[in-house]
């Protein structure tokens, strides 16, 4: 057998994880492996395409290429699922372990949570045989654990770990769309940067797994949103970007006070500071501004509040949604009332603010927003049940 494909012992550089590396880098690996140009395009299509899971699998390399690739140590290196639970609502949380042992949740939500609308309304959907849903939304985690401390937040018990690669971070994304069997372009999926970690504090590799994403995947940005606690100068330079999700900030209260009670990093950024530095993102067509509000039971779900948000989203092309907080062990906050909720959306929306009130979607699994912890608890409740591939297998097509 010819051995030109073969790499030279001489130009063989560190090997590691393939996922996550995007054209430019791709293409200075294969020069620095020997090849020619061309072979960047063909491993960048069965990455993020074809999404591949083995070396082996990249069919149009050469035998020889591939198995030089294999002996030199090279891997796809997407993170792998370890462990799964499945709601009683047909969500599906996924502990994802990375190539060093730690873990990260990612959100499998079958027809969303109902905060996307408006966002899908007057898009056309789809029906596979056998599904009950339209669409999907994957919740994506962008560190281990957080370091923002929001009192209300599960997953700000682990504290911060460290950041996710922009491999790990797309990683999980294609690992979940395996699992599923999807086909983009054909099926509709919609990501939200809401897991475990604020994006804004892991900016460069969030932002270059966005690009992955767009370029490489095939999502379209306009199907991503990023959720921030409100990193200010990350904010400004997200206004900047060329490609660039939706942005939804946690507003989460009506005045600094309440907020800094609940979100200590109000201390660094206040509200004010945070909207000013959103009105420097330039809205395309149909774009708005999304403030997530999680309420609290007698905290944050007053009447008062309500008129409070109005005054500060006023002039501002926005929506807001509210989420009934998610309770979990260990946090002394209380759910508010149904006629709270009815009555706070109702006073928003009366207001001129298009208000959702976000479905609590894998609460009995702890997969609901602020409840991404359980990764890493000796005793999780509800236990994870390891993923077998039979329960894979089961996993309904979308």
């Amino acid at each position: 057998m010819s051995q030109q494909h073969e790499i030279p012992n001489a130009v063989t550089p560190p090997a590691g994880p393939l996922f996550g590396l995007d054209i430019d880098d791709l293409t200075a690996l294969m020069l620095r492996l020997g090849q020619k140009r061309y072979r960047a395009k063909q491993i960048h299509e069965a990455l993020y395409r074809q999404r591949v899971e083995s070396v082996e699998q990249i069919a149009v390399f050469p035998v020889a290429l591939r198995q030089g690739m294999t002996d030199a140590g090279f891997r796809i290196g997407q993170p792998a699922i370890a462990q799964t639970a499945r709601s009683v609502d047909g969500t599906e949380r996924y502990l994802m372990r990375m190539a060093d042992g730690e873990t990260v949740e990612t959100v499998w939500m079958p027809d969303g949570d109902g905060g996307e609308e408006p966002d899908v309304a007057d898009e056309p959907q789809f029906e596979t045989p056998g599904s009950s849903y339209r669409r999907a939304t994957i919740c994506v985690s962008s560190q281990v654990g957080c370091a923002v401390n929001c009192q209300f937040c599960l997953t700000a018990k682990l504290g911060i770990r460290r950041n996710l690669t922009a491999g790990e971070i797309v990683g999980q994304v294609a690992a979940v769309l395996n699992r599923h069997a999807v086909a983009i372009g054909k099926n509709r999926i919609n990501l939200v940067f809401m897991g475990m970690g604020e994006p804004f504090l892991n900016y460069a590799e969030f932002i270059k797994a966005v690009r992955l994403l767009v370029t490489g995947l095939g999502i379209p940005e306009s199907r991503m949103t990023v959720s921030t606690s409100g990193i200010e100068p990350a904010i400004r330079a997200f206004a900047l970007e060329p490609i660039r999700p939706r942005l939804a900030l946690s507003l989460n209260a009506s005045n600094d006070t309440i907020r800094e009670g609940i979100m200590p990093i109000t201390r660094k950024w206040n509200i004010r500071k945070l909207l000013d530095a959103v009105g420097t993102i330039p809205l395309r067509t149909r774009e708005w501004i999304t403030f997530e509000y999680v309420l609290l039971g007698g905290i944050n779900d007053l009447p008062e509040h309500a008129r409070e948000v109005l005054d500060l989203l006023a002039g501002i092309r926005s929506k807001v949604n509210l989420i009934v907080w998610n309770p979990g062990p260990g946090i002394a906050y209380t759910q508010p009332s149904a006629e709270a909720v009815a009555r706070f959306q109702k006073l928003l929306v009366h207001g001129g603010i298009p208000t959702y009130i976000r479905r609590p979607r894998g609460r009995d699994i702890y997969a609901a927003c602020g409840q991404l912890k359980r990764t890493i608890d000796p005793a999780p409740a509800p236990p994870l049940v390891a993923l077998s591939e039979a329960s894979r297998s089961a996993a309904p097509a979308l």
